[in-house]
This record gives C-alpha cells, structure tokens and sequence, in this order.
C-alpha cells in the first residue's frame, strides 16, 4: 500500500462519525425500497386502471428485480471511473424519472418500461451506495455505518410500503407514484448538500499498475460473500413469501392480527439490525454465526409447534430480530474482505445475490407450497442456512490452512510493471 493511501486512511480514522452523510443515505435506500415493492400494496387499485391482470401487475417486482440481477454488476464495471457521488445524483435522477413515467403511465407496456428504467437505476445506486459507507469510515466502524444506511431497509418496510399503500388508496396509486418521484427530487438536493464526497481510487506507486477487477486476490472472497447471501436469501424467501397464509391457515391466526404479527416481526428486524451494528463492530464472525443459529431455531420451532400460538409470536419475534441483522453483517464482510479496487463492483454482486435470493426463493416456495404441508417451508429455510453455516466452516477452515485472514481485506490490489 503506498504512502498516501496510508495517510489518507489515518486521516479518515481521526474524522467523526459521517452521522449526517450515512442518514442521508439510510433515506435514500428507504425511498428507494419503498418505491421497488409499492406495487404490491397497490396490485387490485393498478390492476383495474390498466385493464391487466392481477398476476400482471404483480410481474412488476419480478421484473424490477430481474432488471437489477442483469445489469447491476455490468454498469457498476463501466461506471467505475466516475466519481460516486455525482454518479449518485445522476442515478437519483433517473430514479425520479421512472416514478414519474409509472405515476402518468397510460398503459401497462409504458409501465413495463418504467420499472425496466428505474431496475437499471436501482441496481447501479446499490452498487454506488453498497460500498459508500466504507470510503466515509476506517475500517473498525465499518459494521456500525452498514447498519444506520441499512436502517433505511427495515424502515422501508416496517413503514414505508404500508404508507405508501395507505397513500395509494387515499388518493390514487399513480399519486403513490408520483410522490415517490418528488420524494427522489428533494433527495438529489440532499445528497448534493449532506453527503461527503470520497475518492474510491487507489494510489499506486512508482511501477506499479492497477490490476483489473478479474484478477484481484480478494476477488474469491467477495465471490464467496455473494454465493453465500444467494444461498441465506433463497432460504429465507422460501418461506417468508408464505408467512401471511401459514400464519392465517396453518397456525390459525385471525386476518386481524395479521398486520400486528408482521409489525412485531418487521419491529424485532429493526432491533437486530441495531444488534449488528454493535455486535458486527466487535464480533463480525462470532455475530454471523450467533444470527444464523438463531434463525435456524426459531423457524424449526415455528414448524414444530405452528399451532401453539404463543411459541409462533415468541419464535417469530426471534426470527424477525436475527434475521433483521443478518443483511448488514454480510454486507460488512464483504467490505472487509474486498480490497477497494473490488467494492463497487462487489457491492453490485451483492445485490444481485440478494435479488436471486429473493426470486429464487419465492419461485421455490410458490413450488412447495403447492404441493407439499406448509410446514415444510420453514424445514426448507432451516436446511439452508445450515448449508450456509457449513459452507462458512469449510471456507474459513481452508483459508486458515493457507494462511490467510478470514475477514481482514488482504493488501496486495496491484501489480507490479516487469
């Protein structure tokens, strides 16, 4: 590492924490959130103004989702040289844009079209956003600035898709829409005033040369981050795409509590990710572990006892609050083990992880549930991240016969001219 790098990491070490400029960002991802799921609070109201299917209006997440798998970590490689953060505000932008075009949209094709626009959007401000928290801190409070911009996540779905819904049914679904798209607009201005701007190259010294993202050494690692969030988010959505009709038919809940039950779940989430951040900051391995351990127990035990009501809302509380963690610890092992040569890029692999985890995992248990007893579903996500935990023994028990960290980024991040 060369000497400026050094010295720029020691002044980034002696800076306050980025509180205004991480809460900057923990807004954008909540807007942004909210905007990538609105439609299915909105699917029966949006359904009968464009004349289309229920099912139809519901393909929109799919394909925002698949617009983001595809072209996340391709636009993150051709955008690497820009600066992030006018990157930012232009993906903003656009973001604001393809609300606009979905709140006037006179059909479903221009709707289609919207969503496709804002994917390519969303994926390259996860890529952008993924690693930011990174640049703005040293290394040591990585964990804690993940989870306040992860915060904006969980609150996005404790609060705002139920608002957004709310909104849609008070004053029209294109008003949600349209909302959406002034709500981006103000956080350009936000973005542009509130939020630092960090330089994402690396020095290099005399005789050296930059590799390309193929070969970097940490590369592997951030590979096996994202083959492990695929795995963990496959599980997960397997069975909570189904967790209002198991809650209702299997462990019979009223229709009533049900809203109450997934606020005590997104609730418990919002705990968990306050949990990571401290925990992930002094135990980043043991915390990982501890939260996986701990969804695996609480869906057996739903599974086990689903019509003993008490033991599914203790459960579910403990599932809700271990899950809830879960993302930011693996988005701090990724930076950690990524060298800055490898961030961004690996920031959009990791969103396309959890995109293939969430569509895969649903199309599965769309599968399952069909044909099979619910309960199967939470066996299902329990034999995943067991899978998970195993693949996690094995890589670090074979990164410690070779002789390497097991979340400390390695150094090397260029070649040398021969």
């Amino acid at each position: 590492m060369s000497t400026t790098a050094s010295s720029s990491a020691a002044s980034n070490t002696d800076r306050p924490f980025p509180w205004v400029g991480l809460s900057t960002l923990a807004i954008a991802i909540f807007v942004l959130v909210t905007s990538e799921f609105l439609p299915t609070g909105l699917l029966p109201a949006m359904a009968r103004d464009l004349g289309v299917s229920e099912s139809q209006i519901g393909f929109l997440v799919t394909i925002f989702a698949g617009t983001v798998v595809v072209s996340a970590a391709p636009l993150a490689a051709l955008t690497r040289q820009y600066s992030r953060k006018s990157l930012l505000l232009i993906v903003l932008v656009v973001f604001a844009l393809s609300n606009l075009l979905a709140a006037i949209a006179p059909n479903y094709e221009v709707l289609v079209g919207a969503r496709v626009l804002g994917g390519l959007a969303h994926g390259l401000f996860w890529a952008v956003a993924g690693a930011y928290s990174g640049y703005l801190v040293p290394r040591h409070q990585i964990a804690r600035a993940v989870a306040v911009t992860n915060a904006g996540g969980t609150t996005a779905f404790v609060l705002g898709v139920p608002l957004g819904t709310a909104l849609g049914f008070a004053l029209g679904w294109r008003a949600a829409f349209g909302v959406i798209a002034a709500s981006v607009l103000i956080l350009v201005v936000m973005v542009w005033k509130f939020l630092p701007s960090v330089s994402h190259h690396v020095s290099l010294a005399t005789g050296e040369i930059r590799l390309p993202a193929r070969r970097d050494p940490t590369l592997p690692a951030v590979l096996f981050v994202c083959v492990l969030v695929a795995l963990i988010m496959t599980g997960h959505n397997v069975f909570y795409t189904f967790i209002a009709p198991f809650l209702l038919d299997t462990s019979g809940f009223s229709t009533e509590s049900l809203s109450i039950l997934l606020f005590l779940y997104g609730g418990a989430g919002a705990i968990g990710l306050v949990l990571a951040g401290v925990i992930g900051s002094r135990y980043p391995r043991g915390g990982l572990y501890g939260m996986l351990i701990a969804v695996i127990v609480a869906v057996l035990t739903i599974a086990a006892f689903a019509e003993v009501s008490i033991v599914v809302v203790v459960a579910l509380v403990v599932w809700g609050a271990a899950f809830g963690g879960l993302p930011t610890l693996l988005q701090t092992r990724l930076l950690h083990v990524a060298s800055p040569n490898v961030r961004d890029v690996g920031a959009a692999l990791l969103t396309t992880a959890f995109n293939i985890g969430i569509g895969g995992g649903a199309a599965i248990g769309a599968v399952l549930f069909a044909r099979t007893s619910p309960t199967v579903l939470p066996m299902v996500e329990a034999g995943a991240l067991g899978l998970a935990i195993i693949a996690l023994l094995i890589y670090e028990a074979r990164r410690r016969s070779q002789g390497l960290s097991l979340v400390t980024r390695p150094v090397p991040i260029v070649g040398t001219e021969r």
